[in-house]
């Protein structure tokens, strides 16, 4: 497994789980936590979740999964901006505490920004901290503007991480965004990472998958385990998906292969407004 280290510190896995959308349906939820399971066994030892994915019923899930395995991953969840302020986060965080069965959440992230000012939320989760409720806290879907007045606030500049869209087709945090997050050392959390399944009907990218004896979601996972600072947290509740997802490990594209994914999918020319799902 490669590992990708955050500011703490502390080494975590470059590939790991998303959960959107996971736990929405009663009917998939037996596979769904075999393929959590199996994820874990794997070394993915990563899961993320969120209060806002279907309103707790994926953490609930996520509680369930891990039950009895809780000290072998790292356990990232997101707060609500509109619950992001000096009370209500700790409402929302003993919440989701609650629905993951867990006393301590690894890293906890404010999901996007809201109407909450960053130096609330920064105190807020300086004061989780400091009660043991989460180890490590971040961000998710900020820009770069976003990111300068954060680093200005109390605390913002103890940020682990900034979770954003990013994959082969939503490269524009490369041009400015990206190299900003490097020269501070906080890793980008890629979410989406084949572009909830879109990217597996590329035509251009199902080529080079054929051509080169891959899955094209392995294609597009080895891309992003190849990038310097990223983890990659691919969503699927099916553990064949899971399997194919998790040999991406294996794959090391080449510098011609990845010239032909540039080809492909070009890296930004100039600043682009930061993409969000």
């Amino acid at each position: 497994m490669k590992d990708v280290l955050l500011p703490c510190g502390e080494c975590v896995p470059a590939l790991g789980m998303g959960t959107w959308n996971i736990g929405d349906d009663r009917a998939r939820r037996a596979e769904e936590i075999a393929t959590l399971r199996l994820g874990l066994d794997l070394g993915l030892r990563l899961i993320d979740t969120a209060e806002m994915y279907g309103e707790g019923l994926s953490e609930e899930l996520v509680g369930e999964a891990i039950a009895g395995r809780r000290d072998e991953l790292f356990l990232v969840t997101k707060v609500y901006p509109h619950n992001a302020g000096r009370r209500d986060a700790v409402a929302a965080c003993e919440r989701s505490l609650r629905r993951l069965r867990t006393d301590r959440i690894d890293l906890y992230l404010l999901h996007w920004r809201g109407g909450v000012p960053l130096a609330e939320t920064m105190e807020a989760f300086v004061a989780l901290q400091q009660a043991g409720k989460i180890r490590h806290f971040g961000v998710s879907n900020l820009d770069l503007d976003d990111m300068r007045e954060l680093w200005k606030v109390p605390g913002g500049d103890r940020v682990q991480t900034n979770q954003l869209l990013y994959n082969l087709g939503r490269r524009g945090i490369e041009w400015d965004l990206l190299p900003w997050l490097r020269e501070r050392g906080v890793p980008v959390m890629a979410y989406s990472p084949i572009e909830q399944a879109r990217l597996l009907r590329h035509a251009g990218l199902k080529a080079f998958a054929a051509r080169h004896g891959i899955a094209p979601a392995q294609a597009a996972l080895a891309w992003l385990l190849s990038r310097e600072n990223v983890i990659a947290i691919p969503k699927t509740g099916r553990r064949d998906a899971l399997r194919e997802n998790a040999a991406a490990l294996s794959i090391a594209l080449d510098d011609a292969q990845l010239a032909e994914l540039d080809a492909l999918f070009p890296p930004p020319r100039g600043p682009r407004p930061l993409e969000m799902l």
